[in-house]
């Protein structure tokens, strides 16, 4: 990858900018790039940090696997220096953990803002808040060695940093309840087969598949690009075709008026 002084480079994460090209690199291997809320103050943060110029933002992370999840150290009772312990957040005030936990999503969200499309390479383990890191992204490259697993059910917990919905969409909802409820691994074949990967590639091709994926994403005009992902992002919960055509023709619409100068 090309050497850039980094936009951000905090809490195991660093942002990079190369003109309309971003890209947000995990870099606490030795830990397998386990997560904490340093960690997620750290990614909104580098959300935040995107230059407008910016179109395409590529998620890849240093070392065998790509996000271990939460670091357990979340569960002792001391938790992360300077931060409320899981254990006093679930023994204090119900709206103190909601906001908390809301608070926490945001890491989450930002990656689906219309204006970016937003690819993850994902090698080695993607679990529990790593999988659905790599949710977050409208794409994901994976290498062959991938291992997706959502582990929260099987201690005792649910899935709460946005991966649900993404989940369902891609595989259906029964696939999405088996997947959870077990914890099982879900590997490079049946991520390509089920939706989870657009692309598998193996590990040593990985940073350079997910490089050419942004390269092709940046070759339509931006405008456009734009107001197709918001389409698909609307129809995925369309409550009717006429919803959606109502959508697209005044989708079309702002198209064709900036095409002929005539836009705002």
């Amino acid at each position: 990858m090309t050497s850039l002084a980094p936009v951000l480079d905090k809490d195991g994460v660093r942002l990079t900018v190369e003109n309309d090209l971003a890209t947000v690199t995990l870099v606490n291997p030795d830990k397998r790039n386990a997560q904490s809320p340093a960690f997620w103050r750290a990614l909104v943060e580098a959300g935040r940090a995107l230059p407008g110029s910016v179109r395409v933002v590529v998620l890849r992370a240093e070392g065998k696997s790509f996000s271990a999840g939460l670091d357990r150290q979340a569960f002792t009772p001391e938790g992360f220096e300077g931060e409320p312990s899981f254990v006093d957040l679930g023994r204090g005030p119900e709206a103190e953990l909601d906001a908390t936990i809301a608070e926490y999503q945001e890491a989450f969200t930002w990656w689906r803002r219309t204006d970016l499309v937003t690819v993850a390479a994902v090698q080695g383990h993607a679990i529990g808040a790593g999988f659905q890191l790599a949710l977050a992204c409208d794409l994901r490259v994976v290498a062959e060695d991938v291992q997706f697993a959502m582990r929260e059910t099987s201690l005792g917990l649910v899935p709460d940093l946005t991966g649900t919905q993404p989940l369902v969409s891609l595989v259906g909802y029964a696939r999405a309840l088996e997947i959870c409820a077990t914890g099982r691994y879900v590997h490079a074949e049946e991520a390509e087969r089920t939706g989870l990967a657009n692309l598998v590639v193996p590990r040593e091709e990985l940073d350079a598949a997910a490089k050419d994926l942004a390269a092709a994403l940046l070759q339509a005009p931006r405008n456009a690009v734009i107001e197709t992902k918001a389409l698909l992002q609307k129809a995925a919960t369309a409550k009717d075709l006429d919803t959606q055509r109502t959508a697209e023709r005044a989708a079309q619409g702002r198209r064709l008026r900036d095409l002929v100068g005539l836009g705002e």
